[in-house]
């Protein structure tokens, strides 16, 4: 079971590597709840196909994760707010 008043003191792959533990959480979800609940400023989820998307079409091009990974570094501290950016590009 997981103590979910704990997660928030933990580190952002600590709570990825806990929430992990439950079948049926990957890493997105893990990812979403860093964003959208523990409200953490530096997520860049790239295993998102809005993300994957709207990099291609931000930067014209498919990137692999490595690369994604690389580019994303310029946005710390503040990859969540990038990645709600990138998001929009698509829209």
């Amino acid at each position: 079971m997981i103590d979910l008043k704990r997660l928030d003191k933990l580190d952002d792959e600590a709570v990825i590597s806990e929430l992990t533990k439950v079948k049926g959480i990957g890493r997105w979800t893990a990812e979403m709840f860093l964003m959208f609940t523990l409200a953490r400023p530096d997520v860049f989820p790239m295993d998102d196909l809005g993300i994957q998307k709207g990099m291609e079409k931000l930067l014209g091009n498919k990137l692999t994760k490595t690369e994604m990974q690389e580019y994303s570094l310029r946005w710390e501290p503040c990859r969540t707010v990038a990645s709600w950016y990138v998001w929009r590009v698509l829209h």
